[in-house]
């Protein structure tokens, strides 16, 4: 192996190495004020409060808001699609390719009606569950397997009201509890980006 050889090599070793410590955290919602408060702008919720922790704010840039801060040697891109809830996958395939992330960097932030509200829970793949954020990702990306973090809003809602409930805000017993679960939501978050998939849902599943 001559110089050149040995020096290219070096570089795309290290080119692939910051590629691996780069990570996009899309959380899912609706843009808007009326939506703002809603159950299922969840994930624009939870990037807020990282953001907000780290002392870093959102720009907004082409088809979404953004915000990036830096963790343990990992540089973390929170983005909030302005596409709405429903075409959020054109947001997320352009800001993965952008930034040349992998999909195993990828994590979804979303609204889980099949979980008791507060609990959260990761998973490395899996299809949309109803959700249509993730219906329009999958289709996008044409590939279910990157890691999602539903977040529970709970189900008190009656047959046929599914819609004005994830749409509808929280009740005032919810906003009392939320500060503490949008901390731990923070903190899954940042351990996604350092001490891996497994071992973030080995510690935050269920809790």
């Amino acid at each position: 192996m001559n110089l050149f050889q040995l020096l290219f090599g070096l570089k795309n070793e290290k080119t692939a190495t910051l590629k691996m410590k780069k990570f996009l955290i899309v959380g899912l919602g609706n843009i808007g004020e009326k939506y703002s408060n809603t159950r299922h702008n969840i994930g624009f919720k939870i990037l807020d409060e990282l953001a907000c922790k780290e002392s870093v704010n959102f720009e907004t840039q082409k088809l979404g808001s953004i915000a990036k801060f830096r963790f343990k040697g990992r540089t973390f891109f929170l983005l909030k699609p302005s596409t709405y809830m429903n075409l959020s996958g054109k947001a997320v395939k352009y800001w993965l390719t952008k930034e040349k992330i992998t999909l195993e960097n990828l994590l979804i932030v979303c609204d889980d009606i099949n979980l008791p509200f507060g609990t959260v829970r990761v998973k490395a793949k899996g299809s949309d569950g109803g959700h249509n954020g993730l219906k329009d990702i999958n289709a996008i990306l044409q590939s279910q397997k990157y890691a999602r973090f539903r977040f529970g809003v709970g189900s008190d809602f009656s047959k046929g009201k599914q819609c004005d409930f994830v749409l509808g805000e929280w009740s005032s017993d919810d906003i009392k509890l939320l500060p503490e679960r949008l901390t731990k939501a923070s903190e899954l978050i940042k351990s996604f980006g350092t001490a891996g998939l497994n071992n973030t849902m080995n510690s935050y599943n269920g809790k």
